[in-house]
């Protein structure tokens, strides 16, 4: 399916949400944009040029159906916010998305859509991309929808390195079939399928990711606005596989999820924010950090105390091709440690379309282009009477 038209975001409960850039309800029959005009969409001619998009001409006049105040909003709107940034005509955009309460994004922009079958959002943005290598591929999935029935399709793309951007938001419970337990739901958590506790230990979707070789990594919460804003961006603008791992607060099914960490008033102490080329410092003042003790993290108090200060402190290196530390940082997990966010890796690799292409054109080269009907007629063949 394709979406199309300019909503405008009509639901007041929100408006502090919008200000933010946190999203609020997307009204349907909002209008096209100004900056759209008669070359929208919704006219049937040619859509505004890159340079002049907004957020509005990247938001569909499809109604938003999420539960007022959950964090699928915030992650809307910098995705939306994000695309105007990239310069790429709508026409070159396609979301993918497989089931669950996320799987509704592609309703919501303003480009081409593919709301795909359970778990296989990857297979058919795999499919897409390797059809047409041009096009900026997106895949929208849940902790559900990726890591339960999708969890084989999850690792295949990402070590196959196409050039898709893969958005899985993380509540850590089944939110539009009820509260059942997910595949992160925590150990021991009492969910509607599992009344004496979860016995199943959770997957970290940042370190699996890793380990299936991604070239990009990263992790934000829905609430950091700004951050997230800032890790869409980068995850958008490299070549390959980009994956985020976004906190997302269900506030119907497990809310407050991650106060624990993620709230405003505790997150300076409880969060690290990953820098690129910076010392791991975290605490309101500055004054924690991270350093290794032999092959393992630890916390350390910086300070005259201690007589420890940054330069003690691990640095971050996002483009470190050795996997070994980044899979580290992501299994880092509060309260042992502070929770990490922010890009864990960021490498160059050769990406899959551009291989296939290559194999193509050296087929082509060797052998000429093909031909259908002289391709069934080849090899092994068999007539039935």
């Amino acid at each position: 399916m394709s979406t199309n038209g300019n909503g405008t975001n009509g639901n007041k409960a929100d408006d502090a949400l919008v200000d933010e850039g946190a999203g609020g309800g997307n009204v349907s029959g909002g209008g096209p944009s100004p900056e759209s005009g008669p070359g929208s969409v919704v006219s049937g001619a040619a859509a505004p040029p890159p340079g002049k998009m907004t957020k509005a001409d990247f938001t569909s006049d499809q109604e938003v159906r999420w539960c007022p105040g959950c964090g699928d909003y915030a992650i809307l709107s910098n995705v939306q916010k994000v695309m105007p940034e990239l310069g790429i005509p709508r026409e070159k955009v396609v979301f993918v998305s497989g089931i669950g309460c996320s799987s509704r994004f592609p309703y919501y922009m303003n480009t081409y859509g593919f709301h795909s079958i359970h778990g296989r959002a990857p297979a058919v943005a795999t499919g897409i991309k390797s059809a047409n290598p041009e096009l900026s591929v997106w895949v929208i999935t849940g902790d559900g929808d990726a890591l339960s029935i999708g969890g084989n399709h999850f690792m295949h793309a990402i070590r196959r390195n196409l050039d898709l951007n893969y958005i899985l938001f993380n509540n850590r419970i089944y939110g539009l079939t009820k509260g059942q337990y997910s595949p992160t739901s925590e150990f021991g958590k009492r969910t509607k399928s599992t009344p004496m506790g979860v016995i199943d230990y959770p997957i970290n979707p940042a370190s699996l990711a890793i380990a299936s070789e991604a070239t990009f990594v990263a992790r934000t919460i829905d609430i950091d606005v700004k951050h997230l804003g800032a890790v869409v961006n980068a995850a958008a603008r490299h070549k390959g596989v980009s994956f985020v791992e976004v906190y997302q607060n269900c506030n119907i099914f497990n809310d407050h999820a991650f106060d624990s960490f993620a709230e405003r008033s505790v997150r300076p102490d409880n969060v690290l924010y990953l820098e690129d080329g910076k010392p791991m410092v975290f605490g309101k003042n500055r004054e924690k950090g991270i350093r290794m003790n032999g092959a393992l993290p630890e916390v350390i108090q910086l300070g005259p105390e201690t007589g420890l200060n940054e330069n003690d402190c691990l640095v971050h290196n996002a483009g470190e091709h050795d996997p070994s530390v980044a899979f580290m940082l992501a299994r880092m997990e509060f309260p042992n440690f502070p929770q990490p966010v922010g890009i864990f890796r960021d490498v160059q690799r050769e990406t899959y379309e551009d291989l296939l292409a290559g194999q193509i054109e050296t087929a082509i080269a060797k052998q000429g282009r093909g031909q259908l009907e002289k391709l069934i007629h080849s090899g092994d063949m068999w007539v039935v009477d």
